[in-house]
């Protein structure tokens, strides 16, 4: 039988349930005066629930997030550490703000739905905290998600689990009504497994499992790569593209995943998509797909793979951006790179466009060359410094119509050309 089910535990649940009433605190709080407001749990306890992450004693110039915040212990804490933090609930805790009061902090109280708070909302932290929150709510990828688009560093996430073996199949059970310790407010059971698999399914990076106190798991989840990850050899990027249209589109409000195509490459992949790494969810020799990390903004960012060249993307259809006169390298003709039809390019699967450029560097590396169409980059798959010839591939699933390709190299960029999409 589950532990959640087993009458015991629940007997055991209503029991602390009686204790809380009559305390009316769940958070015991520490006063200035030496004195404590005696809660649910004791100090202690919560000291040593914060203590499972490793989370820096000074966080000075830091912001931090705690969800779920409720009478306000790990709010406080991370302010005393030096964070300016913002603490928020489901519903008004007149208890956090009594003792924010009490201690005389300047804590923020925000009231909202964690499954309908996104980063757009109240921006991004360095350190978010989501701590007993994942089981009391029905959506928690989503949840999840919008935790991992909140947090630009680390998010220090503790869950209730039915089982606390990492190394088992991750299953998760479901609580339709009181099945979990006998209470409403209990929807989901996952195993460790499962917690660490919804963790990296939401777009954390890295994700470390810390430890399991009893029937509660400790996990952190990272937006970047270790130190160093990147920086081994690059492959060489040729393409990239929506994974599900096959285009240069891409959403920050939509479930949107990258394909980044290249050279054949043997090694590690670390993907890199604006500030966030991004863990590839499939990978083969030439190609790896990863999640569109939470949290970017609308515009132009930067994707590239073990640290090596970049490519740029554009996300919720930002204008292009004029291009500025080079002085330098110009088009001289663009054509489609099979039919060799001028200003016309035919799309669809394997589509591709061929240029001739004078005046660039007989040196000119490949895979520096960049061809931007609508501002999205299109790398260089073949060059020919003797003619000023370069190929590049068009994602499949471009949409037919007129549109405005340059050639892009060492911070210079070719005057726009006009071409027709068909």
């Amino acid at each position: 039988m589950s532990e959640a089910r087993n009458p015991q535990v629940v007997e055991e649940s209503r029991r602390q349930i009686e204790r809380l009433s009559k305390l009316g605190w769940y958070h015991s709080i520490e006063l200035p005066d030496g004195g404590v407001i005696e809660g649910h749990q004791s100090v202690d306890q919560l000291r040593r629930r914060i203590d499972q992450f490793r989370i820096p004693a000074d966080l000075t110039g830091k912001r931090v997030l705690d969800i779920g915040a409720w009478d306000g212990w790990f709010s406080f804490e991370m302010e005393r550490r030096g964070a300016q933090v913002l603490a928020v609930d489901s519903t008004k805790n007149t208890r956090l703000l009594e003792a924010k009061h009490l201690l005389g902090s300047r804590v923020e109280h925000h009231v909202a739905d964690i499954c309908r708070l996104t980063y757009k909302d109240i921006g991004t932290f360095d350190i978010v905290l989501f701590l007993g929150v994942l089981y009391h709510v029905k959506h928690p990828i989503l949840a999840l998600e919008n935790v991992c688009g909140m947090t630009r560093d680390m998010a220090c996430i503790e869950s209730f689990v039915s089982d606390p073996d990492v190394s088992a199949l991750p299953i998760m059970e479901y609580y339709e009504t009181t099945e979990l310790r006998g209470q409403l407010d209990n929807w989901v059971g996952p195993n460790a497994a499962c917690l660490m698999a919804f963790c990296r399914t939401a777009g954390f990076a890295r994700v470390d499992f810390e430890s399991a106190l009893g029937e509660r798991a400790h996990v952190t989840g990272y937006r970047q790569w270790l130190p160093g990850e990147r920086y081994g050899s690059a492959p060489q990027v040729v393409c990239v593209e929506n994974a599900n249209t096959h285009n240069h589109k891409f959403s920050t409000s939509a479930d949107d995943y990258v394909t980044f195509y290249f050279r054949e490459y043997s090694g590690e992949i670390y993907p890199q998509i604006g500030p966030f790494a991004a863990r590839p969810i499939h990978q083969t020799a030439t190609q790896a797909t990863v999640k569109l990390p939470p949290g970017l903004a609308r515009g132009w960012h930067e994707a590239s793979l073990n640290g090596g060249v970049p490519v740029r993307v554009g996300l919720d259809d930002p204008a292009p951006e004029p291009a500025p006169p080079s002085g330098k390298i110009c088009l001289t003709r663009v054509a489609d790179g099979k039919t060799f039809e001028d200003l016309r390019i035919r799309t669809g699967e394997g589509s591709c466009i061929s240029v001739w450029a004078s005046n660039l560097p007989l040196e000119a590396e490949t895979q520096r060359l960049r061809l931007r169409l609508n501002g999205t980059d299109l790398p260089a798959l073949w060059h020919s410094p003797e003619s000023g010839q370069i190929n590049a591939l068009l994602p499949a699933g471009l949409e037919s119509g007129t549109a405005i390709l340059t050639l892009y190299f060492d911070q210079t960029e070719t005057e726009p050309t006009q071409i027709e999409l068909i």
